[in-house]
């Protein structure tokens, strides 16, 4: 999604984001890397009895919440289910009917998704999707983070 406000003196972030859940659902985990210039952070955290789809929310949620003012940048992300319902505009349709997908369908996550639309409020972010379990080595290292947290309530 992309904001209308201008962030001009705004910090440009790169940030990667996996979820990852043992049985769905089951015990899940996240992983975050943000970047900006030279400084990486890594965040991870995880639930006993969650979705993957909560997970990769948590994981995009947990990032963008750690900036601490508007950012601009691009995210990453292997979850196209995040990416469609961001770029596609599905999130934001999904809230104006009340967490509806449709006529009859409910939304799933709408806490986490309304907590997401109100961060990409703040956020001018760009949203990518890359391969997961592919070459690319921040992708690669936010399922390990995710994976690992995910073990820890077995």
């Amino acid at each position: 999604m992309i904001s209308e406000k201008p962030l001009s003196d705004a910090m440009n972030v790169t940030i990667y984001t996996d979820g990852a859940c043992s049985g769905n659902p089951g015990p899940g985990g996240y992983g975050a890397i943000l970047m900006y210039g030279e400084h990486k952070k890594e965040l991870s955290g995880g639930e006993a009895n969650t979705t993957n789809n909560r997970m990769e929310l948590l994981a995009v949620i947990t990032a963008l919440s750690a900036l601490n003012r508007p950012c601009t940048g691009d995210l990453y992300t292997d979850s196209q289910y995040i990416v469609n319902a961001v770029t596609k505009g599905w999130a934001v349709r999904w809230r104006a009917n009340g967490w509806m997908r449709n006529k009859k369908d409910k939304a799933l996550n709408p806490d986490l998704w309304d907590t997401l639309l109100n961060l990409l409020d703040r956020h001018q972010v760009t949203f990518h999707w890359v391969k997961g379990h592919a070459e690319n080595p921040y992708n690669n290292r936010c399922d390990e983070l995710a994976v690992a947290e995910s073990k820890k309530f077995k």
